[in-house]
């Protein structure tokens, strides 16, 4: 027994235009693109608005309205320095500073060897271990002068 879609997705899909139903997983295809190739390339996105007959402006504007897709090549690890208040206030500043100056990078920047790009994020939920940074998924708190060499070793590992 066959289903189409919209036996699957019921009256919803009898209102939705075939262009509608595409444009419907656009998001998805976005986040496979990205996980393959860790931002969206150009050529991937012209791929997909052809295959899906959607103006590649469209696929842009759809892109761009969220901010967890990325246009250029990000490093294998993502750096995220917290300088929310709690971070802010134990010296946040002070560890963005340095880590910019060790791998010569700016917030939202990629090292040249795409090894790291660096961020900050206006919380972590941490704020008992602040100030805070993320490597990928790893958190790491209560980074002081003294703990940052450590910090530094581990992203460039």
């Amino acid at each position: 027994m066959s289903l189409n879609a919209n036996a699957i997705i019921g009256h919803v899909g009898d209102v939705l235009t075939e262009s509608q139903k595409k444009r419907g997983i656009l998001i998805h295809a976005f986040q496979k693109i990205q996980e393959e190739h860790n931002y969206l390339p150009e050529e991937e996105l012209r791929k997909l608005s052809r295959n899906l007959g959607i103006s590649l402006s469209d696929v842009y504007s759809t892109a761009t309205f969220y901010k967890q897709f990325y246009f250029t090549p990000r490093g294998k690890k993502i750096v995220r320095i917290c300088t929310g208040t709690a971070c802010h206030v134990r010296g946040a500043d002070k560890v963005l500073h340095k880590i910019k100056d060790e791998f010569k990078i700016e917030e939202g920047e990629t090292t040249q060897d795409l090894a790291m790009t660096l961020e900050t994020v206006g919380c972590i939920g941490c704020c008992g271990l602040a100030p805070v940074a993320t490597i990928n998924e790893d958190i790491v708190g209560e980074i002081d002068m003294k703990k940052i060499d450590g910090v530094i070793e581990e992203i460039k590992k």
